[in-house]
């Protein structure tokens, strides 16, 4: 809203105003700005909660190898989150932009469907939450619509094939095509970098096109889902998804604003994607809401998250990478998430394959992988047998443990970005 205010004052030569129209000075609003909010809001957020007395028990002394008590803790925190994100970007932001309305949509229908989970643990009682049928519906479906908006949306568009040269001092742009339409992807360690789904169905001839735009669609479905639950299964300790979450902001704000400035797109040689810098004004909110979240949420924590933000995390995340055609190096930047969710399907597959056989064995000690660190082995079923018992040999404070996941992130995200260049 100040964006365009500004913007109409530039025609009257106002001073200052036309620094509104450089993404840097915005940027770095947005960001001052998120932060504050989510600091002060926060703090009154956890008040009001605590005096209606709205908490999640998250875990007792008694099963704590460390005696840690967590009772009284408010939960959805991530109203904090979503809250702080969306005012900065509502005020500095260029609403009309059809990427930024993608992510306001994302946000809001996804902490939609977090706030329905927490509600029901919450205020009815039920320790499940919305059945896991609705959560897959509704995380499919907005998967559908960011999948569906990209193929048919005319503003939605990138420019394969750019050259930035220079001459006598100046440089000089140079579009070998026009925007268009694009199913390529960037995939990482290759030379020829980009995929392009249409011509993995080559032999379908006349209708490849459309069958790569289906494709493009199922992809944008499978990876707003997978980060979601990833990063739902990554909140469970103080501070652990909050922190990684804004070590991948960072690292999506650089792919962005690379991709959304024809120079840097063409000096490493990716896709340069017109209007897609107000994704960076997005991304700066959402890593100011991480971190001003993380004040009150690192150990020991005053507020959880909940399903309302690890849910409405993931799912920026997933479909900021399918917009700027970098979805298939989230297996890199995400590394945590998805080691988290393979950790949940290998045990339980495991287990189940084993039981058919008369046998209960588990491979880890507790999943998610996070929790594998911290259990003891007297809280350890004693009718199962574990493959990975002795690993670790002692349990971790959760503190360290969310330290090193968080070193583990940043290195996975400096890989992403370097995979860049390293062809």
């Amino acid at each position: 809203m100040l964006y365009y205010f500004f913007r109409f004052l530039e025609q009257f030569d106002i001073p200052g105003s036309h620094m509104w129209a450089y993404i840097s000075f915005r940027s770095l609003l947005t960001l001052i700005l998120a932060l504050i909010i989510s600091a002060w809001f926060g703090e009154r957020f956890i008040k009001w909660m605590k005096r209606r007395k709205i908490f999640e028990t998250e875990r007792d002394p008694e099963i704590d190898p460390f005696g840690v008590e967590k009772k009284g803790v408010p939960t959805m925190g991530g109203i904090i989150i979503i809250v702080s994100i969306l005012i900065p970007v509502l005020l500095f932001g260029r609403i009309r932009n059809i990427y930024l309305i993608l992510m306001i949509i994302t946000t809001l229908w996804l902490g939609f469907l977090g706030f329905l989970d927490d509600y029901i643990k919450i205020f009815k009682r039920n320790k499940e939450g919305l059945k896991g049928k609705y959560k897959i519906i509704g995380q499919i479906s907005i998967g559908f619509i960011v999948g569906l908006t990209l193929w048919l949306s005319p503003d939605a568009v990138v420019r394969e094939n750019v050259n930035v040269r220079q001459q006598n001092q100046e440089i000089v742009v140079k579009h070998q095509k026009e925007a268009v339409k694009s199913l390529q992807t960037t995939i990482p360690f290759v030379k020829n970098h980009n995929l392009n789904y249409s011509e993995v169905l080559g032999f379908l001839g006349d209708y490849k096109v459309a069958a790569g735009w289906a494709i493009f669609v199922m992809m944008t479905i499978l990876v707003v889902t997978a980060v979601s639950n990833g990063a739902n299964l990554n909140d469970g300790m103080d501070g652990m998804c909050a922190g990684n979450s804004a070590i991948i902001g960072c690292a999506l704000g650089i792919l962005t604003y690379i991709s959304s400035h024809i120079g840097y797109a063409s000096y490493f040689d990716i896709m340069y994607i017109p209007h897609s810098e107000e994704l960076v004004i997005f991304l700066c909110a959402f890593v100011g809401a991480m971190v001003g979240f993380l004040w009150y949420n690192a150990f020991p924590a005053q507020v959880f998250m909940g399903d309302t933000g690890s849910l409405t995390i993931g799912g920026i995340i997933g479909v900021c990478a399918v917009i700027i055609h970098k979805e298939l190096l989230l297996p890199i930047l995400c590394g945590i998430f998805f080691v988290e969710s393979l950790s949940v399907i290998i045990q339980t597959q495991w287990f189940k394959i084993q039981k058919r056989k008369g046998k209960r064995v588990r491979v880890f000690r507790a999943t998610p992988i996070h929790d594998n660190f911290r259990k003891l082995d007297k809280q350890l079923d004693a009718t199962s047998t574990y493959i990975l018992k002795g690993w670790p040999h002692r349990p971790f404070h959760e503190s360290k443990i969310t330290i090193r996941f968080w070193i583990t992130t940043i290195i996975l995200a400096a890989l992403t970005i370097i995979t860049l260049k390293i062809r």
